[in-house]
């Protein structure tokens, strides 16, 4: 395992973003449990507040091709691909390689770019529809913590599985019990929101050999309300 950062360039917060118990509540939860209309392009407290693509994946997909030495012959996967905008990306600067996105919504793989629309398969991101050592990348950017500890498990060694080379995943995580409130009344989808030392433990226990960065209060710039 490798602690690694690949998502230089990719846009920051430009202010702090503010969070608290009565901010997003469970009603807003539900909305997003769906992972439909309401998550991706309802209410922004429900989700994305409307997810349109704006290129900000292109230094990401550089960066990976970059650190991974891909060519127009390398087969990508992307584990919980939503809309296909990294797919999209990836197919963009490697015209030929073959890039394929595994995917739950429904909602996100009809509503997904034209490009990379075929490419895109339903299903769980703990129960992949592929050969074992089929991809040369597997990536999976803010998806794996949405499952509960089996389903993240599970999700580690199907990636395992499915990979030729290497892979990468971001990881919700907190170093203290004030990171873990802000990062938990920031999610929406966030199950398995573990601090750094158990997801170390965690990813050894489903023998995950792949690269990994986490995601905390700290990267997402938030910070506790005011109000109420």
């Amino acid at each position: 395992m490798r602690e690694i950062n690949l998502l230089a360039g990719y846009p920051e917060p430009s202010s702090p973003r503010y969070v608290g118990a009565d901010i997003r509540t469970i009603e807003n939860r539900i909305a997003a449990s769906y992972r439909g209309r309401e998550f991706f392009d309802g209410a922004r407290d429900n989700g994305y507040g409307g997810y349109h693509y704006d290129g900000r994946w292109k230094p990401i997909v550089k960066n990976m091709c970059a650190e991974y030495s891909l060519n127009n012959e390398s087969s990508v996967l992307q584990i919980g691909c939503e809309k296909g905008f990294m797919l999209h990306d990836f197919k963009e600067l490697l015209p030929n390689a073959r890039v394929v996105g595994a995917e739950s919504s429904k909602y996100a793989i009809n509503n997904s770019m034209d490009s990379i629309k075929d490419n895109i398969v339903h299903c769980e991101i703990d129960d992949l529809p592929f050969s074992g050592h089929e991809f040369d990348l597997v990536v999976a950017a803010n998806i794996v913590y949405t499952k509960d500890l089996k389903g993240v498990i599970d999700c580690l060694k199907e990636i395992e599985r499915v990979k030729k080379h290497h892979s990468f995943i971001t990881l919700g995580s907190y170093e203290n019990l004030r990171e873990k409130q802000l990062f938990e009344w920031w999610t929406l989808l966030g199950c398995t929101v573990l601090h750094r030392m158990d997801w170390l433990e965690v990813m050894k226990h489903a023998e995950y050999t792949g690269d990994y960065k986490f995601t905390d209060s700290k990267t997402l710039k938030l910070t506790e309300s005011l109000k109420g």
